[in-house]
């Protein structure tokens, strides 16, 4: 019964967000519409790992390396990023993301594709840098069981976000409160209480940030644990022509409460912007 409920909503709300996505990329003005859109809310720089509240357009892609608590090395292509799109007149996104390859150099565990996902925005209020510099959003984000045996999660998991972010100045603060929900094989997966929260410096060009990122386990494997990791790293984001930009990033990432599943990560990010 929850799996047929999540799947309705699921295709009620991607339903409707590719309906106003759609009529509005069909407006001839579409772009001058995204850029209106934007200019309405703070233009600080997307974190490395935090979701920004910002509705950003731009195509994304991550890659991963972590160093698990055992010692093996985890490599991730793509880190569930991909294509992100601004419902041009509506305070809407729209990103949708091809799985990431999860490949296990140097050991005999099985490569395969992760699970795709999907990401929806709401901009609930926002305010740029000449009227207050602030903005709240809410998400929807999710991903769908089309990850090898593996690598993917073997059930669908639903995660409702709530997002803010302030700004003072160079420095500007963005986090999330998010919560999954999996659709099936509760027992196994448990929920998830995810809280992200990046602070960053805007320096000519460039944007040196530091993250906490902590998850909270409820039921499943790791029941009534809680990992919290620290990100430091820095975004370089360079305009090139009109709306067309390059943004490149790089950061170490490490735990620091007792209980780990990694020793570390280091993590790159490159962005087209348009």
């Amino acid at each position: 019964m929850l799996v047929g409920k999540s799947k309705k909503c699921f295709y009620s709300v991607m339903g409707w967000g590719g309906i106003l996505l759609v009529s509005s990329l069909a407006k001839a003005d579409w772009l001058d519409d995204v850029s209106a859109t934007q200019a309405e809310q703070p233009h600080w720089v997307t974190p490395l790992v935090t979701v920004t509240p910002r509705l950003e357009q731009e195509y994304r892609v991550d890659m991963l390396q972590t160093q698990l608590k055992t010692g093996a090395l985890l490599d991730n292509y793509g880190n569930g990023k991909g294509l992100e799109l601004v419902a041009g007149g509506l305070p809407l996104e729209v990103a949708l993301s091809a799985p990431a390859y999860m490949e296990h150099p140097g050991h005999n565990a099985s490569d395969g594709y992760a699970d795709s996902s999907f990401l929806l925005k709401y901009r609930l209020l926002a305010a740029n840098e000449s009227s207050g510099n602030y903005i709240v959003t809410a998400f929807l984000g999710g991903s769908l069981p089309t990850g090898s045996a593996n690598s993917g999660n073997q059930a669908a998991i639903y995660t409702p976000t709530l997002a803010v972010g302030k700004g003072q100045g160079i420095v500007d603060v963005q986090s999330t409160l998010a919560y999954s929900l999996p659709a099936n094989a509760v027992n196994r997966l448990g929920h998830t209480l995810l809280w992200n929260t990046a602070l960053q410096v805007h320096l000519g060009a460039f944007w040196p940030e530091i993250e906490y990122n902590q998850t909270q386990w409820r039921g499943g494997a790791f029941s009534g644990e809680r990992m919290g990791l620290a990100t430091a790293g820095c975004i370089w984001r360079q305009p090139l022509w009109h709306r067309v930009g390059l943004v490149l990033g790089l950061a170490y990432q490490r735990p620091v409460t007792a209980f780990q599943t990694q020793k570390h990560t280091w993590l790159a990010t490159a962005r087209l912007p348009f």
